[in-house]
């Protein structure tokens, strides 16, 4: 399954960035989070978040790529499925910013995931991306 959003916020990129690496205040941006715990300090290459969201099982994330105010991808792993997030802050075509998240999900119990779960998932990227918009645009 692959899904993605992009949405333009009237908000400079180092605002939007700041808000989108600050992961443990991210329950205070989204519904689709209940709790974001770092395991090892700063979000950088190689840290760990366990990840809280509602109706489904807590998840460890590792940040596989971090490039300082662009883009940061983490991945999730559990039987069967490995889960990619994207996160990507650009300067917007109009001024402000545009970020583009991004969601794959591979292996062999991905496509079963996707039936059972893509509509939430879909759901809870798409809750993310309006509520960084809708935090860093009243910031």
């Amino acid at each position: 399954m692959h899904f993605e959003i992009s949405v333009d916020i009237d908000a400079a990129p180092d605002t939007v960035w700041k808000l989108l690496t600050d992961v443990e205040r991210w329950p205070d941006m989204t519904a689709s989070m209940n709790r974001v715990e770092l395991l090892d300090g700063p979000l950088r290459e190689g840290a760990r978040a366990r990840v809280h969201q509602p109706g489904m099982p807590a998840a460890v994330w590792t940040v596989t790529t971090f490039t300082e105010n662009e883009n940061f991808t983490w991945r999730s792993r559990s039987p069967g499925v490995t889960t990619t997030g994207g996160h990507e802050v650009r300067p917007g075509p109009s001024g402000g910013s545009t970020v583009r998240l991004t969601l794959d999900q591979t292996g062999l119990l991905a496509p079963l995931l996707a039936v059972l779960m893509g509509s939430r998932t879909r759901r809870y990227v798409t809750m993310e991306a309006n509520g960084l918009k809708t935090k860093a645009e009243s910031s």
